[in-house]
């Protein structure tokens, strides 16, 4: 995950973003999401919107692309300095936009939406650190491969199951019908037998 934004809300009524720090009674306890840090209480009346569950429509209406992956696409592209802000010209925003996430539907993304897109990401990009998603891939393909080679190796006191595999030398001592192999054996000690 490139941007950590697990912690990081927009709330509803109070401008710009913030690190959730703990919930109280009353509300939750947060830390703007700039230089100056400041801690305040947003109310259990303001709306909470976490970043990770925010995605932007696509084209296709069973897909959207999470905002994270957005943050990802932009990172990739630009860095951390964006060729606009949230008061360019309209045209500009749009081909940023198209450039980025060029299947996103102009139908429900509006242009509110894009200013917010490119405020949001100057924000976070200025104040979290970026992880190169490739580092974390990369070890936690290798635990998991060492997860399952040391699964697979059996330990030396440890059975090993046959998973349901039978030999064929059980196989052809074994009765060819279980049930059958019963009711002899019954019917020759003499007990059950019908008289």
């Amino acid at each position: 995950m490139p941007y950590d934004l697990k912690e990081i809300a927009a709330i509803s009524g109070m401008p710009g973003l913030y690190r959730l720090v703990r919930p109280t009674r009353a509300g939750v306890i947060v830390e703007s999401l700039d230089e100056r840090a400041a801690r305040s209480v947003a109310s259990a009346r303001n709306k909470v919107s976490l970043l990770q569950e925010i995605s932007i429509y696509t084209q296709d209406y069973d897909q959207t692309v999470p905002l994270t992956e957005a943050f990802d696409r932009v990172y990739q592209k630009y860095g951390t300095e964006l060729p606009v802000n949230s008061k360019s010209d309209d045209r500009d925003l749009v081909a940023f936009m198209e450039e980025t996430i060029p299947d996103y539907d102009r139908q429900r993304v509006y242009m509110s939406d894009i200013k917010k897109l490119v405020t949001w990401y100057k924000a976070v990009s200025s104040n979290l650190e970026y992880q190169a998603a490739g580092n974390d891939s990369q070890e936690s393909d290798n635990e998991t491969d060492t997860e399952s080679t040391q699964q697979d190796t059996p330990a030396a006191d440890e059975a090993l199951s046959t998973a349901g595999i039978i030999s064929a030398e059980e196989e052809s001592s074994a009765p060819a019908n279980p049930e059958a192999a019963t009711k002899e054996a019954v019917s020759s000690t003499g007990k059950g037998a019908k008289k």
